[in-house]
């Protein structure tokens, strides 16, 4: 390891550096004492286990040579996908609340710790279900700090490894292209299937209720699954799809059109790609057909965001869709869990801090965390579990820094109150949220 890599590291562990690095908690479910109120866990214990899936007879995009003539026949394969799953669990439940989970830098395994007991009995049935895509690269546990929350207030949470797309197992990205939105179809009816069988998860949840959440190359699929078609342009891109193999989703192609499936009934996307490279048009973006959150900082150096997040927020269909946006926030914004101790070095290879992939240059992840689990517990609750009330949470002046707090002596507000529901006074700052469609 480098002099720089030491430095860049925090004291507690260079300290107790002597050949290897000393092990770290890395909690992925802090509460700061300033957290929005529904940020809160729920009242539910939780449980985590690890499926195995297999999805069969899917192309072999790796397999494909861009350079030579288009087979006859496509090279198909069993496309495997391990998913972490979060669930109500039995009150009581104890164990093991540790996850294994490889960084960034696909080599270091580090422990995270929440919650969640390993394989503890499930409680409950009938609750909406939710699934998690990470980017581009990623892991199912990148947003575990989301997963674990939303479970522990009536929600199952099935957050996806996609193959080809994770730290250990990146490649070419006319894969991620290609398979990001197959992925999430295929694991909401290999999840309908599980709840419809015998075993631990009958009737656990409803897969005919179910909501999407994605984070940039997970946020691009999510468009896609939502009803949102990529552009010709994009489908050409010698760089993507081979062969035509993104034409899949290509807007008014007979295979998107027979999208979005039925059982998805709302989508949160964090800082979701492709408008910045051409994969987005009004024409594609106005076949989105459920209502969608976009979450993003209005610095964003990646999916970018004038001409990026928020342009696919401006040209979405007339469905209601809200932007939540977090001002001078980058790409990072509330979707990644905190950096473990482990990722503070600069990885040679990588070419910067491992760290880096998971913070913010300006806002502190923890607090961007809660105001995360905030709005999507309003999102969710208002699409999935039709609970009015939190509509109310949604309902906010534009800018949260024009806010006015105004109380009377007993607690109740004054007719100027206009300060963001949910926000203690002097909390709600820096933060955008507007929202278009009927």
């Amino acid at each position: 390891m480098t002099q720089r890599a030491i430095t860049t590291m925090p004291l507690a562990l260079a300290l107790g550096m002597t050949g290897s690095v000393l092990m770290a908690d890395n909690p992925i479910d802090t509460q700061l004492p300033n957290a929005p109120e529904l940020a809160a866990y729920g009242e539910m214990a939780v449980g985590v286990r690890q499926l195995e899936l297999v999805n069969p007879g899917q192309v072999e995009i790796l397999s494909i040579d861009p350079t030579a003539d288009k087979p006859e026949t496509l090279p198909t394969y069993d496309r495997p996908l391990t998913v972490e799953m979060w669930y109500p669990a039995q009150a009581g439940a104890a164990g093991d609340t540790t996850m294994k989970a490889f960084l960034r830098d696909g080599t270091t395994e580090v422990t995270l710790t929440g919650r969640a007991v390993r394989d503890a009995a499930p409680a409950g049935e009938g609750y909406p279900l939710v699934l998690i895509s990470h980017g581009y690269p990623g892991n199912r546990f990148l947003l575990s700090h989301l997963a674990e929350n939303i479970a522990s207030k009536g929600y199952v949470v099935a957050s996806i490894d996609h193959t080809d797309s994770t730290y250990r197992t990146q490649a070419a990205f006319g894969s991620t292209l290609v398979n990001r939105s197959l992925d999430q179809l295929f694991v909401l009816e290999a999840m309908a299937q599980i709840a419809g069988a015998g075993g631990d998860f009958a009737g656990l949840y409803d897969a005919e209720n179910t909501g999407l959440i994605g984070y940039s190359m997970g946020g691009y699929g999510a468009i896609i699954t939502a009803g949102g078609g990529v552009t010709a342009a994009s489908v050409a891109y010698p760089w993507g799809g081979p062969h035509g193999t993104l034409a899949i989703h290509q807007a008014g192609s007979d295979t998107h059109n027979a999208l979005p499936d039925a059982r998805i009934k709302t989508a949160v996307a964090f800082g979701p790609w492709g408008m910045n490279a051409g994969f987005w048009d009004a024409e594609g973006l106005a076949g989105i057909q459920i209502p969608m959150m976009f979450i993003a900082g209005s610095e964003d150096d990646t999916s970018l965001y004038e001409n990026g997040v928020r342009a696919i927020w401006e040209n979405a269909s007339d469905m209601p869709h809200a932007l939540l946006t977090y001002v001078n926030g980058g790409h990072n914004s509330g979707a990644p869990m905190p950096a473990p101790a482990e990722s503070f070095y600069f990885n040679e290879s990588k070419g910067f801090d491992i760290s880096e992939h998971y913070s913010d240059p300006v806002w502190d992840t923890v607090r961007m965390n809660n105001i995360a689990q905030h709005f999507v517990t309003a999102w969710l609750d208002d699409h999935l579990k039709g609970d009015a009330d939190k509509a109310a949470y949604l309902d906010l002046v534009e800018d949260s820094n024009a806010g006015v707090w105004s109380m009377n002596e007993d607690g109740t507000e004054k007719e100027d109150h206009t300060y963001w529901k949910g926000f203690r006074q002097g909390t709600a700052k820096g933060l955008k949220y507007e929202v278009k469609g009927k």
